[in-house]
């Protein structure tokens, strides 16, 4: 998958390689490529809390979704409603290289305009917020609802709405 993630192969020969991997224990590439379509077509289910409360958050401050995906992120983003969820996209197939290379947290403060130290990155996987931290942000490993909206309540209390572009 590594070579997916970072851009060394798109989504679709990524795909490919799976069906040629699986044919052998499937009996067959139209079943493997069959297999993998259908999977290709998962839609993972979206926590609405987790949506409501990043819109909200937009409404004060600058979001960026930081993502270990593919080249097809823009497009599953855009099938699930979910492509105006964030001001900017680092998607770690585009930039070639995955989290938790330090230089994807510098590379999302730069597409936001922001310094280092005034971003907050929020992710599930502790590698990836350790990363965070030693480039200077303060980080939050995420594990339920509840750990998001404690970090973000000082701001969604205290800010007043950004202005249009910033």
């Amino acid at each position: 998958m590594h070579p997916a993630i970072t851009g060394e192969f798109t989504d679709e020969q990524w795909r490919s390689a799976v069906v040629t991997d699986l044919a052998a224990i499937c009996g067959s590439t139209d079943h493997a490529r069959s297999i993998v379509a259908a999977w290709s077509e998962l839609m993972p289910r979206v926590d609405q809390e987790v949506v409501s409360l990043l819109n909200r958050v937009r409404e004060v401050a600058t979001v960026a979704l930081v993502s270990n995906a593919t080249t097809r992120l823009e497009s599953d983003l855009a099938r699930q409603g979910l492509d105006g969820l964030a001001d900017a996209v680092v998607n770690s197939s585009r930039i070639g290289v995955a989290k938790p290379d330090p230089r994807v947290c510098l590379i999302a403060a730069e597409r936001v305009g922001a310094p280092i130290r005034r971003c907050l990155f929020i992710d599930d996987t502790a590698a990836n917020v350790v990363a965070a931290r030693e480039v200077g942000m303060t980080a939050l490993h995420y594990r339920q609802i509840e750990d998001l909206q404690e970090a973000l309540s000082g701001l969604l209390a205290s800010a007043t709405p950004r202005a249009q572009g910033q």
